[in-house]
């Protein structure tokens, strides 16, 4: 019984889950199972840091690490919601399988966190992977919405090869996949120089390059971005590249630390050319959303640099880098649901005469992921460049300073385009109230965390 209580947030979200889809079996109310959904996620996150220890074998452990991801993937639900709520997408009489979704997705992101055991770390995956196909595909009437989840249901599933292959690898030379038993084998007794070692350690970062929207392996991410309901690009934008950087924390800094000429290689190839491709392909789109979706693999890039160190100092500013990112990005997908065909960058022409809240909002955030302060964009790229730089990656920080430096070109653009330019045609706002208390909100914490960034920076 003592065990179970390790598992007391995901029973808790899980069982919230149920109640809130046998309500929608009789309330078809987007608005009271979005606050019933949000009511659920404030409770888990309450009982989130009072929880710590290890359980089942070893294979769960609450912990900070685990503590930090599972409060973000619940604000991260949380501000899904409330995206949700306010589109025109999301409709009523499906709005009950929606939140279930983004809470199953949520509580697989949770075991993703709390796994110390690959198995366990897997099972996280899937459950995660699954719910978020199905989101992706969500406007059944629309064909860019059935194609976007059919192209990350297909590469999803080979990634998920890749990563079963990985983990049989590993125990085949350890005998186990728990993963400090795993660390002690290669502190101890295993072979750093095995090539199937190495194999297993890059089958792992295949996959979990994948989920992060790595390059190569980014090609699902502009489709599925582009052909997904808005609010569910915003939500998976965020959520699963937050589980699958638990994951690397987990897996190759506890686990593989000691076996580090095993992965740093290759993860510093995937970190330039994730870098590197992702500016550059960004610089080339016309359509906002496909802009962000590219923007996000570069981010991504920026983020690797921090596992990149290998130190605890490293995973602490790729923690930081998420809770800024969180808000950046969800702040911006807010901001193109509150306008019609928000999508095309001829929706913003003029939004500063227009909309001069929304356009100063839109500012905020695309400074914040340009890394301009004081917005907090500039503190979690601060904080992985220190940790990489310390580590020896000066190089690498010096490519990711000068990309950073091309991002501001597209991020930029946009702005120029909503203050500079004049409205072509006629772009009306969407007036929901919680879109609107959701740009406040996030434009209010890349302000605070960027002028206070003691208030997100670990120790």
């Amino acid at each position: 019984m003592s065990e179970l209580r390790l598992l007391t947030p995901e029973i808790v979200l899980t069982i919230a889950m149920l109640g809130i889809f046998l309500t929608g079996l009789v309330v078809r109310s987007k608005g009271l199972l979005g606050i019933l959904t949000i009511l659920a996620a404030a409770v888990t996150a309450y009982l989130v840091p009072g929880i710590s220890g290890a359980g089942f074998e070893g294979m769960f452990v609450a912990d900070a690490h685990s503590a930090f991801f599972k409060l973000l993937f619940l604000l991260t639900l949380v501000l899904g919601v409330m995206l949700a709520i306010g589109a025109r997408g999301i409709r009523e009489e499906y709005a009950a399988e929606y939140f279930c979704l983004l809470m199953l997705a949520t509580v697989g992101m949770m075991c993703m966190a709390s796994a110390n055991d690959l198995i366990v770390l897997y099972i996280g995956l899937e459950l995660m992977s699954l719910s978020v196909y199905v989101l992706t595909g969500f406007q059944r009437e629309s064909r860019w919405s059935n194609e976007a989840a059919m192209k990350y249901l297909l590469l999803g599933t080979f990634a998920t090869a890749v990563l079963l292959f990985g983990i049989a690898m590993v125990y085949v030379l350890t005998g186990t996949t728990g993963i400090p038993a795993v660390a002690l084998h290669v502190m101890t007794g295993g072979n750093v120089s095995d090539p199937v070692l190495g194999l297993a350690v890059m089958a792992i970062v295949i996959a979990f390059g994948f989920k992060i929207a790595a390059v190569p392996f980014h090609m699902w991410a502009p489709d599925a971005y582009q052909g997904a309901p808005t609010p569910v690009t915003a939500f998976m934008s965020v959520g699963p590249k937050a589980a699958a950087f638990a994951a690397f924390g987990r897996v190759l800094i506890e686990g593989f630390g000691a076996a580090g000429s095993a992965w740093i290689p290759s993860l510093t190839v995937l970190a330039v050319l994730t870098i590197t491709a992702g500016n550059l392909l960004a610089l080339r789109q016309e359509n906002v959303k496909r802009m962000l979706a590219y923007s996000s693999v570069a981010h991504a890039g920026y983020m690797l640099l921090g596992v990149l160190a290998g130190t605890p100092v490293g995973m602490q500013a790729v923690m930081t880098y998420l809770a800024v990112y969180t808000f950046m990005n969800m702040g911006a997908f807010s901001v193109m649901l509150m306008l019609d065909n928000g999508e095309e960058s001829s929706a913003y022409a003029g939004l500063a005469k227009r909309q001069p809240f929304l356009a100063t909002a839109m500012l905020v955030f695309l400074f914040s992921l340009t890394g301009i302060p004081p917005a907090a964009g500039f503190v979690g790229k601060l904080q992985v460049f220190l940790a990489a730089v310390n580590a020896g990656h000066t190089a690498l920080v010096v490519i990711a300073v000068i990309f950073s430096v091309v991002s501001a070109f597209y991020y930029l653009r946009l702005v120029g385009i909503m203050f500079m330019c004049e409205q072509e045609g006629p772009v009306t706002c969407s007036p929901s109230r919680t879109l609107m208390l959701t740009v406040v909100i996030t434009a209010f914490f890349v302000l605070l965390l960027g002028i206070f960034p003691s208030l997100v920076v670990m120790a």
